[in-house]
């Protein structure tokens, strides 16, 4: 597992990205278990992740409307497959509108730089 904090910090609102190696729907459940062992993470507002799996493509905003979408496109466009990454945002009390997007982008784009 690959983890990457503090990526973006806009109005209180913080993000981080973490992924690793994923080959089934199974192995990305594991993942975001063993991510949400640390506190921290399973407190946060929103783990929104994608994947692109032998068995087609899977995401889940986590209540964070459209996030998995951006991820699974980015995941796409590198190639990146059997491979799980998750933008993890902690809301800071104000709403970033469409800054969002550009952060969950953001955060993946810092990722794929790391591997």
């Amino acid at each position: 597992m690959r983890q990457i904090e503090n990526v973006i910090s806009d109005r209180g609102s913080k993000y981080a990205v973490s992924g690793g190696s994923a080959d089934s729907r199974e192995a990305v459940e594991a993942f975001l278990k063993d991510l949400k062992r640390k506190k921290k993470y399973a407190r946060a507002t929103h783990n929104s992740w994608a994947a692109l799996l032998p068995e087609g493509p899977a995401k889940s905003d986590d209540g964070e409307t459209g996030a998995g979408a951006i991820i699974l496109r980015m995941l796409e466009d590198a190639g990146l497959k059997n491979h799980v990454v998750v933008v993890t945002r902690w809301y800071g009390g104000k709403h970033l509108g469409g800054d969002r997007f550009r952060h969950v982008a953001e955060a993946v784009r810092v990722y794929l730089d790391t591997l």
